[in-house]
């Protein structure tokens, strides 16, 4: 925890804003960095000889404002910066003070980047790169246009498992991962998170025990919160999960699912061997261990591994979408299940939305049926090359880890950074990562690195210009923020 605490001043301002003010000046002014907690409620109260409801008034106010993340049962955190600009704005609303804007350029000045990171360099969001996408849907939608009768179709209620057309593409684009199953078994979702939320709903009951990898996707934290499951992270290397470590958890815990990313995890970009494989396969048999695979990462591969869940007919559940191969604001997944947990699913999707929304699952299968997923999946295989080979130029010499398929780097840091140091330095250099603490699973302890997203920047040379910052901080080291 940091020590640095507010001190109140003697204005007429409410104390509650006045600590909420103060804790917004020490988070813009790099005092109080990314990740790092703040006083438990009761605590600060007692310094600032204040009652703990106007601490917890303060607390929501920070959150409401996007300035700090508070974890049920964990305490307080400051947040990362989510956006270009948008924790600034968000702290223009009534009731906090608004911060001097940070410079994008405050590290680059004196170098000839400056021009170049005059705008935030956002290596934090994993996002695809632009292809030709948006002028597919143009098209797309000048064809449905002229289409009268499908188009008064698709504005009626729809089964919800979506229409038999739609149901049959997902088939095809789960198909080119591997998974061969009839158009019965595969569902149209919302997105993968919204695919995610109906399975956790449908397999699990609030006090039951899921697994995740140690370091896992952010999303199914949130789910797991809200859904009031105790998420459990399981030990993972190099390669993935650790077997033995599952076995023991499964042995001490009875879990009832575990969700996993073993192809391209997010975010270390490890995939899972084909004999690891197998042994989680076995494990889960034998403890009766529903599976959910994530899929999403693995759209990118042109030939990616068999799927765990290949290996486990009657306990495995795939979940896919377009978001990260093609367009993310297309918002549509693909949920493939054994046919006992078909009509649970599809009962969670009736009650969520009633059905998934029928034209953006249209516009999706038709680009899968023409071939036209093809097209834009090679663009974006392109794109991720491309964007791969200036990161290997520029961070050369620095150890990381990646995939070529992969959009985004897992990049260790050596003594003596520290991750919400580091991530503080650049931001303050116009340059935004995602810090291990964000993947991080339950309680346990965030290694010091970082996630770099190579399809958030605007351009190719503002992806360039903000890798080249980085090396140059790595390079510098921290030293420099502790000077006077």
């Amino acid at each position: 925890m940091n020590g640095w605490l507010p001190t109140l001043s003697r204005s007429n301002e409410p104390k509650y804003r006045a600590i909420a003010d103060a804790y917004v000046q020490a988070i813009n002014g790099g005092q109080m960095l990314p990740g790092e907690k703040l006083p438990a409620h009761r605590l600060l109260a007692k310094k600032l000889s204040v009652t703990t409801g106007t601490v917890s008034r303060a607390y929501a106010e920070l959150e409401r404002c996007g300035m700090v993340v508070a974890r049920v049962g964990d305490g307080t955190y400051v947040a990362e910066p989510d956006a270009d600009g948008a924790r600034l704005a968000r702290l223009a609303r009534p009731g906090l003070a608004r911060p001097e804007p940070e410079r994008a350029d405050s590290l680059a000045a004196a170098t000839p980047l400056a021009s170049a990171v005059s705008r935030l360099v956002d290596l934090g969001q994993n996002v695809p790169m632009p292809t030709d996408e948006a002028a597919l849907l143009t098209q797309t939608l000048r064809n449905l246009s002229a289409d009268e009768r499908l188009a008064g179709e698709l504005l009626l209620y729809q089964p919800e498992g979506g229409r038999r057309s739609h149901r049959e593409a997902g088939a095809r684009w789960l198909a080119r991962m591997g998974c061969a199953v009839p158009a019965e078994r595969v569902l149209v979702t919302q997105g993968a998170q919204h695919g995610l939320a109906c399975v956790l709903r449908a397999v699990l009951r609030p006090g039951d025990t899921i697994f995740a990898e140690a370091l896992s996707y952010p999303g199914i934290v949130a789910l797991a919160r809200q859904l009031r499951l105790n998420l459990v992270g399981i030990e993972i290397d190099d390669e993935g999960i650790v077997p033995a470590a599952l076995e023991r958890a499964c042995g001490l815990l009875a879990p009832r699912a575990l969700f996993c990313v073993p192809t391209l995890h997010n975010p270390t970009t490890a995939t899972l061997s084909e004999a690891r494989r197998a042994q989680i396969a076995e494990i889960a048999v034998r403890h009766n261990l529903v599976v959910i695979e994530d899929l999403v990462p693995a759209a990118l591969l042109d030939a990616p591994p068999a799927p765990l869940t290949a290996r486990l007919p009657e306990h495995g559940i795939v979940i896919s979408s377009l978001s990260k191969a093609v367009a993310p604001g297309l918002r549509i997944g693909y949920v493939q299940a054994p046919q006992d947990w078909v009509g649970k699913i599809l009962a969670v999707i009736r009650s969520d939305c009633w059905m998934t929304s029928p034209l953006p699952a249209e516009i999706a299968a038709r680009w899968i049926v023409d071939g036209e997923i093809d097209r834009l999946i090679a663009q974006q295989r392109a794109q991720v090359a491309l964007r791969q080979a200036s990161a290997a130029e520029v961070l050369e010499g620095w150890t990381y880890r990646t995939d070529p398929a992969s959009p985004h780097l897992w990049l260790p840091l050596a003594e003596p950074w520290r991750a919400a140091e580091f991530s503080a330095a650049l931001r303050q250099a116009g340059v935004l990562v995602k810090t291990a603490d964000s993947f991080v699973i339950g309680r346990g302890s965030a290694p010091h690195a970082v996630r770099l997203s190579l399809g958030g920047a605007r351009s190719d040379e503002m992806l360039r210009a903000g890798l080249e910052v980085l090396a140059r901080t790595l390079r510098n080291g921290p030293e420099g923020l502790y000077s006077a």
